[in-house]
């Protein structure tokens, strides 16, 4: 199949989109997003969707205002609207990671975009070689079902549907793509820098394992992330069902008739509801609450990441913010 057929296919299996969708388009100017921009624009006259072009300047270069300006060419050249933001991410981040500072102004500029222009979609440009980076980078770090799934190929955030139409694609099938159709883009110099944790992935760690112990290790890492997905998927619709729509309390008796991973699910099920997400939310936590239910006494208190705390009761288990009475 073609690079063009493979979206299409992709699209249609995981039903990405729909005809009639308003879709923001996350288009940072480098190839995988610019891909994504053409393979997308050629098939919105079949799927009759709408395209919105959205490009976030984070500031971090003196000349990245040149990447806004490519984006700008590129949207007049295809006739699609374009919104651009300006964020100092490098101010922002002297109390955290200008990754991860990085990436939460780029989904709230996203956001932002798509609730202006009235979209339920937002689309980015990640590919297998984003995912298997991804789930690397995750095993080093500690992980378990939920974080070896990496990156979905569609989510929903904050009332927004996230989907990545590329994630079925290698990053130099992409790049081959674009210098058939002759299609210039920019090339974001920080990609190459070794302070980034990703990047010493990329440039040096994925690189020795393909050379030296599987040379589809990108294949395999992207497989694992996909089983990985539809497993958790499955424990967390029973984690869900099991739960109902008590966001507060938990029955301690039925809590202990449910398997291990059903009560921790359970557990980062209630923390999801009361916090919006459960970043911050480690291995340590989750044993902690564990050890707290069996065997710290009624009425002990375990404080939890983001002002969430704990509660043993004699009947339930209870999870509040701390400026709520339990």
């Amino acid at each position: 199949m073609t690079m063009l057929e493979r979206v299409r296919d992709a699209v249609r299996r995981q039903r990405l989109l729909s005809k009639g969708d308003k879709v923001v388009l996350g288009v940072s100017g480098g190839p995988d997003s610019v891909a994504m921009l053409y393979i997308l624009s050629h098939l919105s006259k079949e799927w009759k969707i709408a395209i919105h072009i959205a490009h976030l300047d984070h500031m971090l270069r003196k000349d990245s205002h040149e990447d806004s300006a490519f984006v700008e060419k590129l949207a007049l050249k295809l006739g699609l609207p374009f919104t651009c933001g300006r964020i100092n991410v490098g101010g922002l981040a002297k109390s955290g990671s200008v990754e991860e500072i990085g990436r939460k102004a780029r989904l709230g500029f996203l956001f932002g975009v798509a609730r202006d222009i009235k979209a339920r979609k937002i689309a980015l440009g990640h590919t297998l070689d984003d995912q298997a980076e991804t789930v690397l980078m995750r095993i080093i770090r500690g992980t378990g079902l939920y974080g070896l799934s990496a990156i979905l190929p569609k989510r929903e955030i904050a009332g927004f549907t996230i989907i990545r139409p590329l994630l079925g694609l290698r990053r130099f099938e992409i790049e081959g793509y674009l210098k058939k159709k002759k299609i210039r883009t920019l090339t974001d110099p920080s990609n190459s820098e070794d302070i980034y944790f990703r990047n010493r992935i990329r440039g040096r760690l994925m690189p020795l394992l393909e050379k030296g112990y599987n040379r589809n290790i990108k294949e395999a890492l992207a497989n694992l992330a996909a089983s990985a997905a539809y497993d958790y998927d499955y424990l967390w619709s029973a984690a869900c069902k099991k739960a109902g729509a008590n966001t507060r309390r938990i029955n301690i008796k039925k809590f202990l008739r449910l398997p291990v991973s059903l009560q921790r699910l359970t557990l980062r099920l209630y923390i999801q509801r009361l916090n919006g997400d459960t970043r911050r939310l480690t291995f340590k936590h989750i044993s902690d609450m564990e050890d707290l239910v069996f065997n710290r006494p009624v009425n002990s208190v375990l404080d939890l990441p983001r002002g969430l705390s704990f509660a043993k009761r004699h009947s339930c288990l209870v999870f509040y913010k701390k400026s709520i009475n339990a």
